[in-house]
């Protein structure tokens, strides 16, 4: 062992160093359990060696690997200083990006948006979620795109709650057309809500994270909340409420059309959705795919696209949607 030791101390005296010293930061929150950070960030640095030890961190490697290294690191600091976090998600989005604009968002939407069940604080998690919580406070109609996983409709439905509590609205209404991989209504057993349940679950579960049972039901019950399919929109004008359409890819043209022109005073409307997963028959045009090129430069419609590094699910998940990605740009 002793050995190993000295060989690895004289290859590290033939490397360049870098000294990055944490002042006004805990280090151990910083360096993570076990610097479980410092563990992943050389991952994306396998040419650089690390030593962690109190608030220091050296650094060896080559000038120019070093270089942008520190650049880096002034970035991890800065993100942690502000959100005073730096998590597997946030580490991933910083060292990959392109430019601060890729990770960056204001400090403001990085806050709790609702206090949930059993204590838990439910708050945007990756930066482009914080950057959609941004877009939700300064428009009125903002639509946000990505894969299975990346929080979308979750931090959509937190953002609804937080503003019936803050009685910004009156009521919120969550949507979905109801004809999804195949199956119609029409054809499934039971009552309308029975119906409805399996197609709205997702929305159920988000609300139950942040609404107690018996005061869900009573909202349910008196409308102040509301699911139900996008059909049951037709005809009605949606004042002082938050409404969220989900699965938008699976609109039709006159659906989107139908659905937006919905819009009544004091609302809010955020269309969630995933390009990449339309279940409408061949030939049919994604309402959500024509809406974001038709609307993309209408002042007061925000615009937001998530992808592989907001997905909070299983690791898995984000290996699994950049496989298919790599196919489906090859198509």
């Amino acid at each position: 062992m002793l050995c190993e030791s000295i060989i690895f101390n004289q290859k590290l005296s033939l490397l360049n160093e870098l000294i990055l010293e944490l002042s006004e930061i805990n280090p151990r929150e910083f360096f993570g359990h076990h610097n479980s950070n410092i563990e992943l960030i050389k991952k994306y640095y396998p040419q650089l060696k690390f030593v962690a030890r109190g608030n220091k961190i050296k650094v060896f490697g080559e000038d120019e690997r070093l270089e942008e290294f520190e650049q880096r690191f002034e970035m991890l600091i800065d993100h942690f200083s502000k959100f005073n976090s730096l998590d597997e998600n946030a580490i991933e989005s910083i060292l990959t990006s392109q430019s601060k604009a890729d990770y960056d968002a204001p400090i403001t939407s990085g806050a709790i948006l609702v206090h949930g069940i059993g204590g838990r604080l439910i708050k945007a998690q990756t930066a482009n979620q914080r950057k959609l919580v941004e877009l939700m406070n300064t428009n009125d109609m903002v639509f946000a795109v990505g894969p299975a996983g990346t929080g979308k409709t979750y931090t959509g439905v937190a953002l609804a709650v937080q503003a019936l509590k803050n009685k910004q609205v009156r009521r919120i209404i969550l949507t979905r057309p109801a004809v999804e991989a195949g199956e119609k209504l029409g054809f499934l057993p039971g009552d309308l809500r029975e119906k409805l349940d399996p197609y709205m679950q997702p929305l159920y579960d988000a609300l139950r994270d942040m609404i107690a049972p018996e005061k869900l039901e009573s909202y349910i019950e008196k409308g102040t909340i509301q699911i139900a399919p996008l059909a049951f929109m037709r005809g009605r004008t949606l004042d002082n409420a938050f409404v969220i359409l989900d699965e938008a890819q699976n609109t039709t043209h006159p659906q989107m059309k139908m659905f937006l022109t919905r819009m009544g005073k004091n609302a809010k409307f955020m269309i969630t959705g995933d390009p990449g997963q339309v279940d409408l028959p061949k030939r049919s045009i994604s309402g959500l795919k024509e809406a974001l090129l038709v609307l993309k430069d209408i002042k007061g419609v925000g615009m937001i696209y998530l992808d592989d590094k907001d997905v909070l699910r299983h690791r898995l998940v984000k290996k699994v949607i950049s496989a298919y990605k790599a196919i489906e740009n090859q198509d």
